[in-house]
């Protein structure tokens, strides 16, 4: 593989990166491609040891949705973390895509439990009195305002698994790549020490 191959196909895989990071990434493979060719070695030498270009390029955006995650933790950084994870591999998504879209879904039907408790709450603590309940006004006032506390309790609990379960992503995702770098390191490594 050309320098040129390679270094077209990082970039289409790096698309959807902000294009300050993506030319960042692309000018150090340039540099990779730059030292090689002065050590003596081919432009397919280089490519070769750098890996495939589309897995490199999987790699750099689950990292980079990994760091935007731990700087913004907001929803879309949170997205975009668990995607640029499941972009890893294949397997990983065989594996992962059918329990990750299960907790969703149990995290998503939760969530609007908890949105439909807290409005009933707040329903039966402002028309309750109204209705004559069981036990008087005050006791719908009261499990009104039970209800309603209950909710807040359970979606703050839901925030914190679902940030619980957002860095396990990212846990995940580290691990991955680091699992797969010194796999391409050592092949790099011994080109470089090779005697042209």
């Amino acid at each position: 593989m050309t320098r040129a191959d390679f270094l077209s196909r990082l970039k289409k895989g790096l698309v959807g990166l902000p294009t300050s990071t993506a030319s960042e990434i692309l000018n150090d493979y340039e540099a990779h491609f730059d030292d090689g060719v002065a050590a003596g070695r081919s432009e397919h030498e280089v490519a070769a040891a750098l890996g495939d270009p589309d897995r490199l390029a999987r790699e750099l955006r689950a990292e980079a949705g990994a760091q935007r995650w731990h700087q913004e933790k907001n929803p879309s950084a949170a997205a975009a973390a668990v995607f640029a994870v499941l972009g890893l591999g294949a397997i990983d998504i065989l594996i992962l895509l059918p329990i990750l879209m299960g907790v969703i879904g149990a995290l998503f039907g939760i969530g609007i439990a908890v949105i439909a408790v807290f409005f009933t709450g707040g329903g039966l603590m402002v028309g309750g009195p109204f209705v004559d309940p069981p036990g008087g006004p005050m006791a719908a006032i009261l499990a009104g305002l039970g209800l309603m506390a209950g909710a807040t309790s359970a979606g703050a609990l839901l925030a914190v698994v679902t940030i619980g379960l957002v860095n396990a992503l990212v846990w995940f995702a580290r691990l991955h790549y680091r699992l797969l770098k010194p796999a391409l390191e050592p092949q790099s490594n011994a080109t470089v020490g090779d005697p042209a």
